[in-house]
């Protein structure tokens, strides 16, 4: 058995049930029981938790308090809110909003993996308005792909798991998370680069184009041929997988993903 489940964190946080795995952390349902906390009593929150065997390892640890530090600027209602942080020698964990709703992954999957032009307008200008909020207070996402964004139950997104997230001004390499999200990362990432708020923009050309055709843009047998699509090929246009697809659209969709174009040095 889980031993965070039914434990209630410094005085607060009772733990209640796990609700999601990653890489770096577990995140857990819990309710807030103590009079001190941010949020009233009763409020249901997630907890996110830095997984135990990892405490160890400084690099997952740094990127767990950069993530801390990163989401904490953030106050948008297409962000997934953050309402405390709290680190010591044994444990490590982010309390958040708690969303009851779905990933715009399982949104699509339920719809046959496309979606109208209207629901995909809907969608796209509040991942773009909680993108646009994150670059403005210097947070570059760098994992924008569907499990990432949350679909609530009266149509709103929150744009979730800032897991992989840095300070605009600090320099990244390619890691194995955004390898495992090849399909969505920029060519920036693909080559390991520096990113920048660009690079949001054309993981959500990824996401846009996915909602109106139903494909993305560049499939391989691994992710090392995936990631070279993203940095030598040019994706069939959405009007020409599908016709229906609004030319205003396309248009978007494509020069969200030609951001390689104006990523230069220049």
């Amino acid at each position: 058995m889980d031993n965070l489940i039914g434990r209630t964190l410094d005085g607060l946080y009772a733990v209640r049930e796990l609700i999601g795995t990653g890489g770096m952390a577990n995140v857990y349902k819990a309710v807030v029981v103590g009079e001190n906390g941010p949020v009233p009593v009763g409020t249901v929150v997630a907890v996110k938790v830095l997984r135990q065997e990892l405490m160890h390892d400084p690099d997952l640890v740094r990127r767990f308090k950069n993530e801390s530090k990163a989401i904490s600027l953030l106050n948008h209602p297409n962000i997934v809110k953050v309402y405390d942080v709290s680190v010591s020698e044994t444990l490590q964990y982010i309390v958040m909003e708690y969303v009851d709703g779905m990933t715009l992954r399982e949104y699509l999957n339920e719809r046959g993996g496309k979606l109208t032009s209207r629901e995909t307008v809907h969608f796209i200008s509040q991942i773009l308005k909680a993108l646009d909020h994150a670059h403005r207070n210097g947070v570059v996402h760098r994992d924008i792909k569907p499990q990432n964004i949350m679909v609530l139950r009266d149509g709103s997104v929150k744009v979730a798991d800032f897991g992989i997230a840095c300070l605009a001004n600090q320099g990244q390499t390619l890691t194995q998370e955004a390898l495992g999200s090849v399909h969505y990362i920029s060519p920036e990432q693909a080559r390991g680069d520096r990113v920048d708020a660009r690079s949001d923009i054309y993981s959500a050309g990824v996401v846009l184009y996915e909602m109106l055709t139903g494909r993305l843009p560049f499939e391989g047998d691994s992710a090392v041929s995936v990631a070279i699509q993203h940095l030598s090929s040019v994706p069939l246009s959405p009007r020409e997988i599908d016709p229906d697809v609004p030319e205003a659209l396309e248009k978007i969709c494509m020069k969200a993903m030609a951001c390689l174009l104006y990523t230069s040095d220049a």
